[in-house]
C-alpha cells in the first residue's frame, strides 16, 4: 500500500484544481522541482491507481444518469460486475451487501429506440440476475465536478488561487440560462473526449493525432469546452490510499418537503463524496468515506441522525471494479 505524504496529497489537490495545470506550475505552487512531481505523479499512477480523466457533463452529454441496483447470487455476482464494467455506458461499479448486490451508475440517451436497451433488455435476461431496482439521478449535490473534501485538504487558499489563475474561466453562456442546444457537444467534441477520457493529461500533440486535427485547434476547442462547462475532470484513485477503510452507500427516505434542506446539508459533511436525489422508494442516495468502522458508526448515529430522515439503508462497499472510468485491477 501506497503511503501518501505531505507532497503527495499538495499533487492530487493540485490535479483537483487545475487537471492539467503543467508540472512546472504545480511544482512551483508545492516548493519543488519539477521532477519531483514528476516522479511522485508516475508513482501515484502504477502503485495508487491514480487516473486524471475527463468527463462531459450531463447536460452538454445529453445523457440521462441511473443508479441501478441488481441483485444476483453470489457466484454470478463477480462475473456480472465485470461485464459491466467493461461497457463503456457505465461508471462506478460496485459489490455491495455481502456480495449479493451490484450497484452502477448506466448513462443512456434520453429518446430513440435503443435509449434504455440496457435497462429494458440486456440486464432483465442476464443469467444470474433476481432482483433490479433503477433510481434517475435527478440533481447532484455532490459529486462530480465537486470534489470529496478527503482529497482536497492539503493546499492553501493561495496556492489554490495560483493554480485557478491560469486555468479557463466559465463564460456566461455556459450558465444555468444557456439553452440545451449551446451546451450540446458536437461528433468532435465527442471525439476529443474520447481521447480524454482515460488520461485527461494528454499532450496537445498526442490529442491532435486521436483527432485528426491540430495542436493548436485541440488546444483552442478543449479551453472552449472548459470555459462553457461542457466537460469537467476527475481523479480516479484507490480510497484506501486516502486512509479510507469504511465504504459505505446509503440510501435514504426524506420528506419531499425537506429534501432539498436534508441533501444541501449533507453535501457540507466531509465524509461524504457523493449525494443525489434520486427517484424511487428512498429519494437521497449517499456515498460515505470513513475510516474506519467506528468512523462510520459515529456519522450514521450522530450526524445523520434528522427527523427528517426516515429510513436509510447502509450498503457496504467490498469491491469496486470500475471508478468514473477507470477499470480496478484484479
Amino acid at each position: 500500500m501506497v503511503v501518501l505524504d505531505e507532497l503527495d496529497r499538495g499533487l492530487i489537490h493540485a490535479l483537483h484544481v487545475d487537471a492539467r495545470a503543467p508540472f512546472t506550475l504545480v511544482a512551483e505552487v508545492l516548493g519543488t522541482s519539477t521532477q519531483t512531481v514528476v516522479r511522485r505523479y508516475r508513482r501515484l499512477y502504477a502503485r495508487a491507481g491514480l487516473r486524471v480523466v475527463a468527463l462531459p457533463t450531463p447536460r452538454s452529454s445529453g445523457t440521462h444518469q441511473w443508479f441501478v441496483r441488481l441483485t444476483a447470487a453470489t457466484r454470478t455476482a463477480h462475473d456480472i460486475a465485470v461485464a459491466l464494467a467493461r461497457r463503456p455506458d457505465t461508471s462506478w461499479v460496485r459489490l455491495t451487501s455481502g456480495g449479493t448486490e451490484i450497484v452502477a451508475i448506466i448513462h443512456t440517451a434520453p429518446a430513440g429506440p435503443d435509449a434504455h436497451t440496457l435497462l429494458l433488455r440486456d440486464i432483465p435476461r442476464t443469467a444470474g440476475i433476481t432482483a433490479v431496482s433503477a433510481h434517475y439521478l435527478l440533481h447532484t449535490y455532490l459529486g462530480g465536478p465537486t470534489a470529496w473534501r478527503g482529497r482536497i485538504n492539503a493546499l492553501d487558499a493561495d496556492q489554490e488561487a495560483r493554480l485557478r489563475a491560469q486555468s479557463p474561466r466559465p463564460q456566461a453562456s455556459g450558465g444555468p440560462d444557456a439553452p440545451d442546444a449551446a451546451r450540446l457537444l458536437t461528433d468532435a467534441d465527442r471525439l476529443l473526449l474520447s481521447a480524454l477520457r482515460d488520461d485527461a493529461r494528454l499532450s496537445y500533440a498526442d490529442l491532435a493525432a486521436a483527432t485528426g486535427t491540430s495542436a493548436s485547434t485541440v488546444a483552442r476547442r478543449l479551453a472552449e469546452l472548459r470555459a462553457r462547462d461542457a466537460l469537467f475532470f476527475d481523479l480516479d484513485i484507490d480510497p484506501a490510499v486516502l486512509g479510507v477503510t469504511a465504504s459505505a452507500l446509503l440510501w435514504m427516505q426524506v420528506a419531499p418537503a425537506h429534501l432539498d434542506t436534508v441533501a444541501t446539508a449533507l453535501a457540507g459533511h466531509d465524509e461524504l463524496a457523493v449525494v443525489a436525489a434520486t427517484t424511487g422508494p428512498t429519494n437521497l442516495f449517499a456515498h460515505a468515506l470513513c475510516r474506519d468502522a467506528e468512523a462510520l458508526h459515529h456519522y450514521l448515529t450522530r450526524r445523520v441522525a434528522w427527523d427528517a430522515v426516515t429510513r436509510i439503508e447502509t450498503a457496504p462497499v467490498l469491491r469496486t471494479y470500475k471508478a468514473a472510468t477507470t477499470l480496478r485491477p484484479g
